[in-house]
């Protein structure tokens, strides 16, 4: 390590009385030092590159300490004061890249400098891959727009109950951050209710449309909590004698996923339904409601549980279309990856929830 740093001749004389000039090089030749030899320095070797750097780094162009902040933010072992030096940089270009991702930051200097610094590097931090409850208290806190829906859709980041409290305030005016916070499998039920009771319906119905299967179970128990009912409207239709039809199957021992795929590609709505309703438990008016919705998905957890085959599902979401409609190979197939990559134990939930409504 003597060795190494002798490699920069005269380097005390340079850090105690050097022009800026002669400090600015040293700190350029000094970093690539480190950085080409960081892996194999030992804890001792980086705390010495960290007293000199700290002294000398300050004198650095700035493409320099951009390009050295850059490489820092990727290193373990990087020298602690001098990232900290260069983290409460006003440049963002310089702070930005070790606030995103620095592992050698601590939760105590990024909630400092989260207290004391502006916006860019509020948004800075917002993308950590793990955010602290003391930390996201300050960005909810201090942060705009940009900021706290960053944060509010990080899976990384963890709130507290005053944060999401603050969250929930602020999503009330921004139907963007609402979409966002509900969609979040660590939001309290008593958020969520609060998110969707300070929200339009039309951010209710889009909420509930992008969410995943479990967490629509979450908001529409919400919302049935919040208006006494579910999000969908009564059935229209009578089912009346498609049970009748149904039902006569299924005493006669006929009643199987050959018969619910003649129904589908017949476009026999009622029948189909009515003959899914029986072979899931979950009641006809329920079903109806769910399948003739904006989403495909219900078929899907529907026939998963049952363990129906590609092929009934995909007749049944193109009778859910009708017969005048067409659909986009691209949508047919992205509805096949999203059968295929779903749990029965999820599908299991979510019709479990649906047989209590």
């Amino acid at each position: 390590m003597t060795t190494a740093l002798a490699l920069i001749p005269e380097l005390d004389e340079i850090v105690r009385r050097g022009d800026p000039k002669r400090r600015a090089d040293a700190a350029r030749r000094l970093s690539e030092l480190f950085l080409q030899g960081a892996a194999n320095f030992r804890p001792d070797h980086v705390a010495l590159f960290d007293g000199v750097l700290t002294s000398l780094v300050p004198h650095a162009e700035l493409a320099a300490r951009i390009d050295l902040a850059e490489r820092l933010s990727l290193l373990a072992n990087a020298p602690l004061h001098l990232v900290g030096q260069l983290a409460h940089e006003d440049e963002i270009a310089i702070a930005g890249p070790l606030l995103r991702r620095s592992p050698v930051i601590d939760d105590k200097v990024l909630v400092e400098i989260a207290r004391a610094k502006g916006q860019g590097h509020l948004l800075a931090m917002a993308e950590r891959p793990r955010l602290s409850t003391a930390l996201t208290d300050v960005l909810v806190e201090r942060g705009d727009r940009d900021v706290i829906r960053r944060a509010a859709s990080n899976a990384g980041a963890a709130f507290s109950n005053v944060g999401f409290s603050t969250l929930v305030k602020r999503a009330h005016m921004d139907g963007v951050l609402t979409l966002r916070i509900g969609q979040r499998d660590d939001l309290p039920p008593e958020h969520l209710k609060s998110l969707l009771e300070g929200s339009i319906d039309v951010v209710r119905r889009r909420l509930f449309t992008v969410a995943r299967p479990d967490r629509q179970v979450a908001i529409n128990k919400a919302m049935h909590e919040i208006t006494g009912a579910t999000e969908q409207p009564e059935s229209r239709r009578d089912f009346t004698l498609a049970q009748r039809t149904v039902m006569a199957l299924h005493r006669a021992g006929r009643l199987s996923e050959s018969a619910l795929l003649n129904f589908a590609r017949a476009f026999k709505y009622e029948e189909a339904v009515a003959a899914l309703a029986t072979m899931t438990g979950v009641k006809v008016t329920t079903l109806d409601r769910l399948i003739s919705g904006d989403r495909y998905d219900p078929i899907l957890l529907a026939a998963k549980t049952i363990g129906l085959e590609w092929p009934t599902v995909r007749a049944l979401i193109l009778m859910r279309l009708g017969p005048n409609r067409t659909v986009s190979p691209a949508d047919i197939e992205g509805a096949r990856l999203n059968f295929a990559r779903l749990m029965p134990s999820t599908a299991q939930r979510v019709v479990d929830f649906w047989k209590s409504h």
